[in-house]
C-alpha cells in the first residue's frame, strides 16, 4: 500500500502511477494490479499534509527486493509512506474486488447512465411524436381531398339531373306544338269542307 498526497494524486494521477511502477520495475517486480484504494483524512499530518490517497498494489518480487523498495520510497518526494505485506493467501477474486474509491464512483456512474438513458428516451419520444403529427397531418390532408372529391361528384350528379329534367320538358314542349299545329290544320280543313258543301247546295 502506497500513500501519496491527495492533492497531487488528483492533479497528476498518471504521474503518481508511473512513479510507483518505475520503483517496482527497478527491482524487476511483476505488477499484478495497481489501483486507487481511497482518499482519507490522515490521523496525523505527514509533511504538513492532512489528507492522503492510498494506492493498493499487488506485485510479485523476491524477498530481498522489499528493502530496496522501502529505501526508494523513503527517498521519494512524491510518495509519503509505503506498507508492504505478504498476499500469498489472497485469491484472484480478492485482488479484483472493488476498492472503496471504486464503490464510491458507482452511484455517480449510475446517475450519469440514468441521465443518458433519460435523454435518449426523450429523443425517441420526440421523434415518435413528430412522426405521429406528420401522420395525422397526412390523414387530415387526405380527408380534405376526399371531401373535395365527394363534393365535385355530388355537383356533377346534380348537373346531370338538371340536364335530364330539361330534355323531357323540351320534348314535351315540341310535342305540344305539333299537337296544336295538327288541331289547327284539322280545323282549317273542316272549315273548307263546310264552305264547299254550302256552295254545292246553292
Amino acid at each position: 500500500m502506497f500513500l501519496v498526497d491527495s492533492a497531487e494524486a488528483e492533479a497528476d494521477w498518471d504521474g503518481v502511477e508511473t512513479n510507483i511502477k518505475n520503483i517496482l520495475e527497478r527491482v524487476e517486480a511483476d505488477i499484478v494490479s495497481l489501483k486507487k484504494w481511497d482518499t482519507r483524512r490522515l490521523a496525523y499530518e505527514i509533511n504538513k499534509k492532512s489528507r492522503g490517497t492510498y494506492i493498493l498494489c499487488y506485485f510479485r518480487a523476491e524477498g530481498k527486493s522489499i528493502a530496496e523498495i522501502e529505501r526508494t520510497v523513503h527517498l521519494s518526494e512524491r510518495i509519503m509512506r509505503v506498507l508492504i505485506l505478504s498476499a500469498e493467501h489472497m485469491t484472484k477474486d480478492d485482488i479484483e474486488k472493488d476498492t472503496p474509491a471504486k464503490l464510491a464512483e458507482k452511484p455517480g456512474q449510475k446517475a450519469a447512465e440514468s441521465t443518458v438513458a433519460k435523454a435518449e428516451a426523450e429523443q425517441v419520444s420526440a421523434v415518435e411524436s413528430s412522426q405521429t403529427q406528420d401522420a395525422v397531418l397526412e390523414v387530415s390532408e387526405a380527408a380534405t381531398e376526399s371531401e373535395a372529391l365527394a363534393e365535385s361528384i355530388e355537383e356533377a350528379e346534380s348537373d346531370n339531373e338538371h340536364l335530364g329534367t330539361a330534355e323531357p320538358a323540351a320534348a314535351d314542349a315540341g310535342e305540344s306544338e305539333q299537337t296544336k299545329e295538327g288541331e289547327m290544320k284539322r280545323d282549317s280543313e273542316s272549315a273548307e269542307r263546310q264552305d264547299k258543301e254550302g256552295t254545292d247546295e246553292k
